[in-house]
């Protein structure tokens, strides 16, 4: 077969084709376009080029069945996939398939050039005989096409086929769980269990148990033996969320569980050994508590062999679109209910907001407006107070019916006070209801009370036990 110098760029986009040419040709680097796979094929037989990038969607055979019969048929040819329609799935597919990089489109030029003479100087290497290893298993709740999650996809599409420790940080509620599940999945251990455990959720004098398991006796209350979370973990993955909190004595524990995988139940004499990947969560900074005494430092480089940190909301704002719509229409099939629309204001006002919880604030957030907001879409009225900005707060109650406001007001009082909630608003309603009535009728209570449908008598002794100034 003729090898030839040249980058062979497949996707039915002209102009994408157009701009990756151009790119190629001011570093000197020859291409040739293609629109669609089959040709690709057909010149294989003839030619090998140094590169081939490929679009995933695209009439006739798609982006990952090519790359599948290039890695198959010449895997010495690095294949770089690119995708508009960028998930987990497919990135994981394309490294799980062989792929040299995974590129989610919009991309920059630079960044694609970089990545082309990168595959070129490998291309010129020993052949790469890796082949395909199969369909990749669904993964779900990992949602978004933002630069930022992207990263977090390559991440988990290279560690695919890997049982290395993964260490997760990040703030809370930007999903590490999620994450730690979707490594597993992908990874040789995907048939074994998955067991996940939140340290600080477990007493400190129950959390030795929890982990390693007790014997029978071992302590008041150990009526029964006990297998802990490690040997339930036996050949598949344990997920330690918030390590930093782990109690010191516990923390040298876990460093011979890493190192040889033995350990001992709570009041056992014999070793038990398990096969046990770990990957473990903090929102803290393990550098900063090491460096504290907080936390061993043998055991922070025993989990810090891949750090993956997963974006907060606030990097990935192009998502909260797609997330939210997400979330409405998971609430609203939980509760057998058409999901709710943002309308274009509550969206803006949604991607404005800061977003301290991060993805677990969101989704909570559309839970609230999926039953409190009154009609199918979601306007920036609907949204809580408390996340709008000063502007968008004052179109809000602008924009706001009466009901809905006292509807907040009651949603807000019975959260913060055990009076009942009549006992409070009806006296409320009552005095501002008075004190309208009388500025309308400049002070005089017979017009006063005909407004208010009242007569005058009840009008007075409502002044008087409302403590109302004349």
């Amino acid at each position: 077969m003729i090898r030839k110098h040249e980058v062979w760029i497949v996707d039915d986009d002209k102009a994408i084709r157009w701009v990756l040419e151009r790119a190629l040709e001011k570093v000197e680097v020859a291409s040739r376009g293609f629109n669609k796979a089959d040709d690709v094929l057909v010149s294989l037989k003839q030619f090998e080029p140094s590169v081939i990038i490929t679009d995933i969607r695209m009439p006739g055979m798609d982006g990952l069945s090519l790359l599948e019969l290039v890695r198959n048929e010449s895997p010495r040819i690095p294949v770089i996939v690119m995708t508009a329609y960028a998930d987990l799935d497919r990135a994981v597919a394309a490294f799980r398939g062989g792929a040299f990089e995974y590129l989610p489109k919009p991309f920059d030029v630079d960044d694609v050039v970089e990545i082309v003479q990168r595959a070129m100087r490998k291309s010129s290497e020993a052949p790469d005989v890796s082949t395909a290893l199969g369909d990749t298993p669904g993964v779900f709740e990992i949602i978004g096409s933002s630069s930022a999650i992207q990263e977090v996809f390559r991440a988990i599409g290279r560690l695919a086929d890997s049982s290395m420790t993964v260490l997760l940080t990040g703030e809370s509620g930007t999903g590490k769980e999620l994450v730690a599940r979707a490594l597993h999945r992908h990874s040789p251990r995907a048939d074994m269990p998955f067991i996940a455990l939140n340290t600080p959720a477990i007493p400190r004098d129950l959390l030795e148990s929890e982990l390693f398991g007790h014997e029978e006796g071992a302590f008041t209350g150990a009526a029964a033996q006990r297998i802990g979370r490690f040997e339930q973990a036996d050949k598949g993955t344990l997920f330690l969320d918030e390590i930093g909190d782990m109690p010191p004595e516990l923390q040298t524990r876990l460093l011979r569980v890493l190192a040889d995988g033995e350990f001992y139940r709570v009041g056992g004499h014999q070793p038990k050994y398990a096969d046990v990947r770990v990957i473990a969560a903090t929102h803290q900074l393990l550098e900063e508590r090491v460096k504290a005494g907080q936390f061993r430092a043998d055991l922070f480089h025993r989990l810090n062999v891949i750090r993956l940190e997963l974006p907060s909301l606030r990097d990935r704002a192009d998502d909260i679109k797609v997330l939210a719509e997400h979330f409405l229409q998971e609430v609203a099939s939980e509760l057998g209910v058409y999901p709710k629309r943002l309308t274009s204001g509550a969206l803006a006002a949604l991607s404005r907001f800061d977003w301290p919880g991060n993805v677990r604030q969101l989704e909570n957030v559309c839970r609230r407006v999926t039953v409190m907001a009154p009609s199918h879409e979601v306007d920036i009225g609907d949204l809580p107070l408390e996340l709008l900005d000063p502007d968008d707060r004052s179109s809000a109650l602008e924009e706001l019916e009466w009901e809905v406001m006292l509807h907040r007001w009651a949603e807000q009082f019975v959260q913060s006070s055990e009076t009942p909630v009549l006992e409070e608003a009806v006296p409320r309603f009552e005095t501002t209801m008075i004190r309208f009535a009388l500025a309308m009728s400049c002070g005089r209570k017979g017009k006063a009370a005909r407004l208010l449908g009242w007569g005058r008598n009840t009008l007075t002794r409502k002044i008087r036990e409302l403590g109302i100034d004349d």
